[in-house]
């Protein structure tokens, strides 16, 4: 296994986990789990994109 078949399977497992959490907030009841849930679910795909980027030689990061 490569190390770009690494980086996409995280990207994927990322990707999946961020859906999972906007599925949850969408179901919370409590309105402070469902932004910490919301929250979490950017800041995974904020990362996701960011590992993508530096992943395609990209040298600035995405904020």
């Amino acid at each position: 296994m490569s190390e770009s078949d690494d980086v996409r399977g995280s990207l994927q497992q990322m990707r999946g986990q961020a859906e999972d959490l906007e599925k949850a907030a969408e179901q919370a009841t409590d309105p402070a789990e469902r932004q910490r849930l919301k929250d979490e679910a950017h800041r995974l795909e904020s990362r996701s994109v960011q590992v993508s980027g530096m992943a395609s030689g990209d040298i600035y990061p995405m904020e």
